[in-house]
């Protein structure tokens, strides 16, 4: 949202709310789009080798000790818009998108001009052209919805969310920023961010973000836990330990179903007390003995963290890890695992960890990637890393974000994706 879209609030009031009737009305009464251009349907694609590049122009992080000055500021600019009588709700209308033309286009020009992300000069029109198309991939950023341009359900369930709830959002968000730690980092000029609703990862050095991945968090039922600590070691092709919590609920529902399970995943059963290899067919897998053993997954390309262990200290035991999963950073509802935080471009991240570590030059760290042995990495420089949970904010650019409150905290009533709504009730 740009700073100075207030200002013009007024002067575009008039035309906003005289169009919205009308549009409305046409809206009920359009069966389907009318489409004027041929489109290809591109698929949103994503780069498991590669990061946002931060390079080119230097960013200031997301978020950091100063988003609660620009929260409040957004706080009143979104205060200013309830008391003018907010946004129109947009109707349903299948996917909108570049070249399409239907009378809820106009609805959806006036939604993105109040908010800013479509400049009052676009006008009004039912036309889908290149103007709604940058306004929608705006506000798709700012929702952490992957930004193709598309009109589609988790979208317009996005736009529809009312001003009112937005601000309680931001002021609730704004306490949860007022108590993170001063300054981030601590002595430190570089951390790591990780904002657990978004499923984001940021590297900052100096105050400028590095880099930013994607992530996949803790399913509702399994949350990611909130923490302050530091990165300590690295270890290349790691072991998987697996925790108690999966055995339960994921590995001996799996062995009832299927015994050769754990032969195909390579998994080791063993005696915690003597450390002893165990067969599987020893244990009852038809009651809970199994908690009783320890399940190991030998490195490889089955091994649940792929090829590299980020390792730091919590009191939950979880850690951050590569994984053979590559496709779940593509989706916008990337909350699938058990706890632990996955890293997309784990080379990347490591490479920055590692930086001030003269032993782990980038020519050995590529190697171990490679290498497949069973090494360990340790940080010369623990580097402090947070999980927050923030999920709505502003930035020093201006721009509000918001984020899914996939864990209810926030307790708005905000409705989520039809995908955290079903693993909600699965949990």
């Amino acid at each position: 949202m740009k700073g100075s879209f207030l200002s013009m609030a007024a002067s575009r009031r008039g035309v906003l709310k005289a169009g919205i009737a009308g549009m409305t009305a046409l809206a009920a009464s359009a069966s389907k789009a009318q489409t004027l251009l041929a489109q290809t349907e591109w698929t949103e694609g994503f780069d498991v080798s590669a990061p946002t590049d931060m390079t080119a122009q230097p960013t200031r992080p997301s978020i950091s000790g100063q988003s609660g000055f620009y929260t409040e500021q957004a706080i009143s600019q979104y205060s200013s818009i309830a008391a003018q009588g907010g946004w129109p709700q947009v109707p349903a209308a299948g996917k909108l998108r570049l070249g399409m033309e239907n009378p809820v286009v106009g609805v959806l020009r006036q939604r993105l001009m109040i908010t800013g992300d479509l400049d009052q000069s676009a006008g009004i029109s039912t036309a889908y052209d290149t103007f709604v198309d940058g306004a929608v991939r705006r506000f798709q950023e700012r929702h952490g919805i992957i930004a193709n341009g598309v009109v589609d359900d988790a979208t317009l369930r996005q736009l529809n969310v009312p001003v009112e709830t937005r601000i309680q959002q931001l002021q609730l968000n704004l306490v949860r920023l007022q108590t993170l730690p001063t300054p981030l980092g601590g002595s430190s000029d570089r951390y790591v961010m990780v904002n657990v609703p978004g499923a984001e990862i940021e590297t900052i050095d100096g105050d400028i973000v590095h880099s930013r991945h994607r992530g996949v968090v803790g399913k509702i039922d399994r949350q990611t836990p909130l923490l302050n600590t530091k990165i300590t070691v690295i270890r290349f092709f790691p072991y998987w330990t697996v925790p108690k919590s999966i055995i339960l609920k994921d590995l001996i529902p799996q062995m009832q179903k299927d015994p050769s399970y754990l032969d195909r995943q390579k998994i080791h059963v063993f005696d915690p007390r003597s450390g002893t290899e165990v067969s599987w067919q020893s244990i009852d897998w038809k009651t809970d003995q199994a908690v009783s053993y320890m399940f190991r997954q030998e490195p490889g390309d089955l091994n649940s963290m792929g090829t590299v262990k980020i390792d730091f200290p919590s009191p939950e035991g979880v850690y951050m890890h590569d994984t053979p999963s590559k496709g779940l950073f593509g989706g916008n509802d990337r909350f699938h695992s058990s706890g632990c935080i996955r890293v997309q471009n784990v080379r990347e991240y490591v490479y920055w960890i590692l930086k001030n570590t003269p032993e782990w030059p980038k020519d050995r760290i590529t190697e171990a990637l490679t290498s497949g042995e069973r090494i360990d990495a340790p940080v010369a420089d623990p580097v402090p890393l947070y999980f927050q949970y923030i999920t709505a904010w502003a930035t020093p650019n201006n721009t509000v974000e918001f984020r899914d409150d996939i864990y209810q905290r926030d307790g708005l009533g905000v409705p989520m994706s039809p995908e955290a709504q079903s693993q909600a009730q699965a949990g």
